[in-house]
């Protein structure tokens, strides 16, 4: 039961973690209908920007400005980038946001160098939330799920009960209609892609000190990012939370787990196939497959349901 719980709580907060990156990115393909392949980078940019603010101002000064700061670049490039080709159809939009992850990994690297910044957590959130038996939950895990949360509310309470909420929506979904009413559309998308830069800043931010800040830390997550984007539903916030969730479970059980998939198959009183062709495979450890298991999933849910688990659009 405790072994249990905590994995449940680090497997939530490693799933609300993928949440706050993967909602930026639905909210930009719902605005382009074209994936943002410098997602993550933005995830990358915001944690290396709150190392550097919080080395002089301290954490909490850049957990604030950070995301405000990395939000109004994302709207920068949208504005003066991202706009300029977009009357060229998606492919260009495709190779501007592929170009623009490269140029993000050398400036980071030009800035900040190859080598991992001591990006660490802030001694106040540097402890033990509470322990179970004989094992502690840190705070700063706790602290991840409270900012998580906030930003899931947040959300939700823009976008169903402001105007602004609403304007946003109807750009979305009828940008034509919108304009018509009077709404400057194009500053919406702005809003829109600075919006989702910012959240993956804010992502940054409380994930570089959790893991690592190294210029390959947004290669280590922007493929899982779209596994969600995708097997969640393209477009749909409701579809990524869910399966932000069931990935954070799944990998952390799936590493907690010191466990064969033969043994796991006997303990569900399931026998293994008899091929001896696969027999290697029944001896490998559960935490070996886990950073497999996302994909599989991707593939699983495009066999059966192509547009994802809770997805809208067709394409």
């Amino acid at each position: 039961m405790e072994f249990a719980l905590i994995t449940f709580l680090n497997g939530l907060a490693y799933g609300f973690l993928l949440f706050m990156l993967s909602s930026g990115l639905t909210l930009i393909y719902s605005m382009m209908g074209v994936p943002n392949f410098a997602h993550a980078s933005f995830y990358m940019l915001g944690a290396y920007v709150a190392y550097s603010i919080a080395g002089v101002l301290g954490f909490w000064p850049a957990l604030l400005l950070a995301p405000l700061l990395v939000g109004l670049a994302g709207a920068a490039i949208e504005h003066y980038g991202l706009r300029r080709v977009h009357r060229y159809g998606h492919v260009p939009e495709l190779l501007f946001t592929f170009g623009l992850s490269y140029l993000v990994v050398e400036l980071v690297q030009l800035v900040w160098g190859r080598s991992p910044v001591p990006y660490r957590i802030p001694p106040e959130l540097d402890g033990t939330l509470f322990v179970l038996y004989t094992t502690s939950f840190p705070v700063y895990r706790g602290f991840m799920l409270l900012v998580a949360t906030l930003m899931l509310v947040a959300i939700w309470l823009l976008l169903r009960h402001t105007r602004v909420g609403l304007t946003i929506q109807a750009a979305l979904t009828h940008p034509q209609m919108a304009e018509a009413l009077g709404h400057n559309v194009p500053r919406v998308f702005m809003m829109v892609f600075g919006g989702g830069c910012a959240l993956a800043a804010l992502a940054g931010v409380i994930g570089g000190n959790a893991f690592v800040t190294e210029p390959g830390m947004a290669a280590s997550v922007g493929s899982i990012i779209f596994v969600v984007v995708v097997v969640g539903g393209l477009g749909s916030l409701s579809g990524a939370f869910v399966v932000s969730l069931a990935i954070g479970l799944l990998q952390t059980f799936a590493v907690a787990v010191d466990q064969s998939l033969g043994g796991l198959l006997a303990a569900l009183g399931l026998p293994a196939p008899g091929s001896a062709a696969l027999a290697p495979l029944w001896h490998l450890s559960l935490a070996r497959v886990a950073p497999m298991l996302p994909y599989l999933l991707l593939v699983v849910m495009l066999v059966v349901r192509p547009k994802g688990l809770l997805g809208r659009r067709e394409g």
